[in-house]
Order: C-alpha cells, then sequence, then structure tokens
C-alpha cells in the first residue's frame, strides 16, 4: 500500500472531524480503522474508514457484513429507530474480480433490518467516483487534491494534527461538562432531609399548622411582612413521597448543573430559581405551598440555556432526553391535581435567567450576561410590585381563610377577625365563606350583632348553607328570639336531614315554646 492511501485516509478523518465536526468514536490499535459518530443530528450516518488492500471481492463482502453487525449493537446502545452507517474503504487497489453488485445498493443487517450499510471505495482508477458517491451519500461536497508527492513525515504529521484535533474537541467538550466535583448538590440534600425530620419530629410535615410555622409560602403573612417566605420553602416538603421526588431529581439534576456551571454558580441558580418559583406561586397559586420542585425547574432552565450556548454538545449528550423528561413533567403537573404549576414554570423561567447572568466558569459575555441580569431585575421587581398590588391582594380569599382557620384552631379569634375584616373591607367580592368564617370569630368575641349580619349575608349569597341557618338559631336564642331561631334551626335540620345536633336544637326550643305557652 502507498503513502497515498494513508493520505486519503488521514485527510478524510481530518476533514469529517475540522469540517463537520464529526468525533471518534473508535480507532483501532493499528489505526487503519476509524469510527466516527455526530450524535447531535440523527439525520446524519455514522461514518467507517478502513484502510485495508481488498483483494477479492467475497472478503469485501464479509467485512461489509461485520460492518453491519457492528452498526446494529451501535444503534441499540444508541437507541436509535434505524441507523445509517457510510462504510468508506481505502485501498491501493480494487478487488481483482467483480465487486460492483456488491456495493451498488445498500446492505441491510437481516435482524431487523434497521442498519444499513452503504459502502464507497476509494482506489486507483476510481478515487474521482469515490468523492462523488461520498458528497452525494454525505450530501456535502468532499474533495481534496491527491499526488503522489507525499512522504512518511508528511503523512505523519497529518494523522498527528487529526487526532491532536480530536482530542482537544474532546478535552474541550469535557471541561463544558465537567468543570467541578459536585458539593452544594449534597450539602442542598442533606439539608431538605434533615429539615424534613425536624418537622416530622415537632408535628408532621403534612400538618398545615407546623408548615406554616417553619416557613411554608403563605401569601397572607407574605402580605404582612414575612418575605423570607419566598426562601423557606425551598427546603420543605410535604410528605415523605414529595421529599423521595425532589431529592431524587436534585441529585440527578443538581450534579449535572452543578458540575457544568461550577459550584458556587449553580448554588445561585438553584436559589433563584427557587425563589422566582414562590414568587410566581405567590401572583397565581393562593394556596400554602411548599417543596423544592421550583429550584428542580431551575436546573432544568439552566440546562436547556446550556443547550442554547452549546446545542450541538448539549444534543449530544443530554438535549433530546431531557426534552422528553422536562415535556412529561410538565403534561403531569398540569394533568395533575393540587401541584404549583405557576411555581414550577417560575422556576424553570428563573432558572434559565440565572443561567444567562452567571454564565459558564472562566468564560465571559458580559453583554449577554448584562442583558440577562436587567431582565430578570425587571421580570422580578414586576412580579412582586403586581403580587402586592391592592388589585391582586384583595382577591387573595383562599390565603385570608387558610390563616384566620389556623389562628381559629389555636383560639386565637382576634387575629382571626383582624384578618377577615381586613379582607372584607378590600375585597370587591366577598364569598359566603369568609363571611360565615368572620361570624364565628365574632360570636367568639361578643359581637353578636355583626354575626348576625354576616351570617344573613352568607345565607343570601348560599341559601342552603345550613351551618349558617344553625349559627344564626343558636344567636337568636341567645337573644331570646324564639320563634326566628326555631324558624332557622327547622331550616337547618331540613336542609342536613339527620344531623343531631341540629334536631337537638329543634327539640330544644321546642321545649322553651312549650314551657313559654305553659306559663
Amino acid at each position: 500500500m502507498s503513502s497515498r492511501e494513508d493520505y486519503i485516509f488521514w485527510k478524510l478523518a481530518n476533514t469529517f472531524i475540522s469540517d463537520y465536526n464529526y468525533r471518534i468514536v473508535q480507532l483501532f490499535e493499528n489505526q487503519r480503522e476509524l469510527w466516527l459518530e455526530k450524535l447531535e443530528n440523527k439525520t446524519v450516518p455514522i461514518i467507517r474508514l478502513r484502510l485495508h488492500d481488498l483483494d477479492w471481492s467475497n472478503t469485501l463482502q464479509r467485512d461489509i457484513e461485520m460492518t453491519a453487525a457492528n452498526g446494529e449493537r451501535i444503534r441499540r446502545q444508541l437507541n436509535r429507530r434505524e441507523l445509517a452507517v457510510v462504510n468508506i474503504y481505502i485501498s491501493e487497489f480494487p478487488p481483482v474480480d467483480e465487486y460492483e453488485f456488491r456495493i451498488e445498493k445498500p446492505y441491510v443487517h437481516p435482524e431487523g433490518n434497521k442498519t444499513a450499510v452503504s459502502s464507497i471505495l476509494f482506489a486507483q482508477g476510481i478515487i474521482d467516483k469515490g468523492f462523488q458517491l461520498l458528497s452525494e451519500r454525505l450530501q456535502q461536497i468532499i474533495q481534496f487534491p491527491i499526488n503522489d508527492t507525499f512522504s512518511d513525515e508528511d503523512i505523519q504529521t497529518l494523522k498527528e494534527e487529526t487526532l491532536t484535533l480530536a482530542m482537544s474537541k474532546a478535552k474541550a467538550e469535557r471541561e463544558i461538562l465537567f468543570n467541578c466535583k459536585p458539593f452544594f448538590t449534597y450539602v442542598l440534600i442533606v439539608i431538605q432531609v434533615a429539615v424534613f425530620l425536624w418537622l416530622e419530629l415537632n408535628g408532621g410535615s403534612t400538618d398545615t399548622a407546623t408548615l406554616i410555622k417553619y416557613g411554608a409560602k403563605v401569601n397572607q403573612l407574605i402580605y404582612d411582612g414575612e418575605w423570607w417566605r419566598f426562601i423557606t420553602p425551598i427546603f420543605l416538603h410535604i410528605g415523605f413521597l414529595h421529599l423521595a421526588l425532589n431529592t431524587l431529581a436534585l441529585y440527578f439534576l443538581g450534579m449535572t448543573v452543578e458540575r457544568i456551571f461550577g459550584n458556587v454558580r449553580f448554588l445561585f441558580i438553584y436559589l433563584f430559581a427557587g425563589v422566582i418559583g414562590f414568587i410566581a406561586s405567590f401572583i397565581f397559586s393562593s394556596n400554602l405551598s411548599a417543596g423544592a420542585s421550583g429550584a428542580i425547574y431551575g436546573c432544568f432552565g439552566a440546562l436547556l440555556f446550556f443547550g442554547l450556548i452549546y446545542p450541538k454538545l448539549f444534543f449530544r449528550t443530554m438535549g433530546v432526553n431531557l426534552i422528553v423528561v422536562l415535556a412529561i413533567n410538565l403534561v403531569f403537573s398540569f394533568s395533575a391535581a393540587g401541584i404549583d404549576n405557576a411555581g414550577h414554570i417560575g422556576g424553570l423561567v428563573g432558572g434559565f435567567l440565572a443561567a444567562g447572568v452567571v454564565y459558564f466558569p472562566k468564560k465571559k459575555k458580559l453583554v449577554l450576561q448584562l442583558l440577562f441580569l436587567i431582565i430578570s431585575a425587571a421580570i422580578t421587581g414586576g412580579a412582586l410590585a403586581y403580587g402586592f398590588s391592592p388589585a391582586v391582594k384583595s382577591q387573595d380569599e383562599t390565603s385570608a381563610l387558610l390563616m384566620a382557620q389556623e389562628y381559629i384552631k389555636q383560639n386565637d379569634y382576634n387575629q382571626a377577625y383582624s384578618i377577615l375584616k381586613n379582607y372584607e373591607k378590600n375585597a370587591a367580592d366577598v364569598t359566603d365563606n369568609t363571611y360565615f368564617l368572620l361570624s364565628y370569630t365574632e360570636i367568639k368575641k361578643g359581637l353578636l350583632t355583626d354575626a348576625k349580619n354576616h351570617l344573613q349575608k352568607a345565607i343570601e349569597l348560599n341559601p342552603k348553607f345550613h351551618e349558617a341557618y344553625f349559627n344564626l338559631a343558636l344567636i337568636n336564642l341567645e337573644e331570646n328570639d324564639l320563634q326566628e331561631a326555631k324558624g332557622n334551626a327547622e331550616k337547618a335540620a331540613k336542609l342536613k336531614p339527620g344531623h343531631k345536633e341540629y334536631l337537638n336544637l329543634v327539640r330544644e326550643i321546642n321545649q322553651h315554646l312549650e314551657a313559654g305557652a305553659g306559663e
């Protein structure tokens, strides 16, 4: 074999690596066989180069079959539906017997018919045809001059240049993907497990009062100035399953993000995404909320930013799988009840923005980073201004009811009354539930006239509100208005047949009436 074939082999390899971003996946020890891939684009084929003198066509056929078998193994490893392999032979001469029929059509691996091998031959007399077929197959013009003046030194230089280029690209990719060893991922996991155990020992992680006490997101308390409730809920979890799922997600996603962005950048991304997630929850959800889900969605957002900056590396390493997992999570979030979707979307956006602000270790894009910082500040400031605006505040009835109920459980009727009265004053629309709960606190405070008025308003909004009729009957009884008490008690008993407390009240009132009639 002459130096010309060596040159063609290494020049083709160099062209694929330098001009078309292929990477070496296998180089045989004899350095006469080379496999190249470009995983970020599933439509392009895998390339196999082999430097070998082909004497007979049956040898060519056996090698094609072996290549197809190896390609089928690769297809299964990559989990591709189909795989195309461009199989390039560089030989000094073509086979001495008829061989054209063996490479005219792609050879398809018989097991499943999912791996196809297209073979191209570069040999004396058909080199130009080889370039033509290769260009047609790859849909790229691939051509370079060839002569017989290449020295062994020239070829060695080309080979070293090609391998150095391949290694430098691989090293650059490793440096992007593995900037540091994870540290804060482990710290965050330990913190959230420790906090969960603390909750379990101090009232239970599913107990509303315990969650509120230790920092869950409650809109009413944030309105009252407890701004830290945008941060503390990141470390709280409601039940073991919630903790287990978020810890598992943090382990896999957090490790990846921390390796790519570095320790401190990762911590900023995680916390910023968590805060933005709870700001979004504060604006769009009145329910009590806790958990690291928003921060974990922020890890998704950071990896999407990585995909924006390094799309080829992203799709080669994690892209499709990450997008599929994210899509599944979003579909599940929006289809299941009781999930804080606003927090998830807010965290996703927050993670993307935070990644743009900090960028990547040892790399700077000051203009881009400044732009992301301005956008982040504008979104955060605007969201908080909107969330604290009187219009939004006056509509947050669920949060007001939640806190009032918790204060009632603690027999703190003054606090419950203050929250509900303030909501009634500022709200455009007040529901029957709010009027009823307000009346309950007023009964406890001895404000029977106000309680009676609010119970009547609750009944106007909901004529089937049997508890309101019952409480109204109790007030009537306290006022010694027996006829009115009887009417309201009977309405409660009619709306809730068989309810012993209602029936007992009706019986008690009737006894009072009978006793009064007897006198």
